[in-house]
């Protein structure tokens, strides 16, 4: 186990090592890490070709998440082929720990993650006109602004991660994946917003 790492029952990791943040803060590693969930073990020649790297680039971000336990080595069919699978489906975070270190990681991580969603809506932008009538609406942005307590906002992301875990056991189980079923990025923003000059 790598240390300050903690994995709930649930299969979720929960992130608490800087460098761990660190080291996932990377596009082409959160690429090959999405790659993995969603086509299960897979090589890193095929990973390669998949994300658009080169081989060699490909195995060394591979070993760097396999470093801080992202990924792991997977069986092979054969000696001559190498996968790799993730370990763990969904990390989690929160700021409860302190140390200016701990923040810093914690708020590269979320904001390369949030470039890389950016990147995303902007790639479906331009293929929307292509999709089906029943998916042209589905991808987009949209903003809510609510009057929350601390623990009003906790339990709204409880409840919404209630309603995605069905929904994201599909990743590792293709049989329970309905007919129609795509895959989707859902990108989840909070942020506290300062009083207005009214105290609104």
């Amino acid at each position: 186990m790598i240390p300050s790492m903690s994995l709930e029952s649930s299969g979720r990791r929960v992130l608490d090592n800087p460098a761990a943040m660190r080291a996932f803060a990377h596009p082409v590693r959160l690429a090959l890490h999405e790659l993995l969930l969603r086509a299960g073990a897979t090589t890193a020649a095929d990973a390669a070709r998949e994300v658009g790297i080169s081989q060699a680039l490909a195995s060394y971000h591979l070993r760097q998440l396999a470093k801080y336990g992202f990924v792991e080595q997977a069986t092979a069919r054969d000696e001559r082929e190498r996968p790799w699978q993730v370990t763990q489906r969904v990390q989690v975070w929160d700021d409860s720990a302190t140390g200016p270190d701990r923040s810093a990681a914690m708020s590269l991580l979320e904001q390369v993650m949030a470039e890389r969603a950016l990147s995303r809506l902007i790639e479906w932008q331009d293929r929307r006109r292509e999709e089906p009538d029943a998916w042209r609406a589905i991808g987009g942005v949209g903003n809510s602004y609510l009057y929350a307590t601390p623990e009003e906002a906790t339990a709204l992301g409880t409840a919404i991660a209630g309603l995605l875990e069905p929904l994201m056991a599909r990743a590792q189980d293709p049989a329970t994946r309905p007919a129609g079923a795509r895959p989707l990025l859902l990108t989840q923003l909070v942020v506290p917003l300062p009083p207005t000059a009214s105290g609104d």
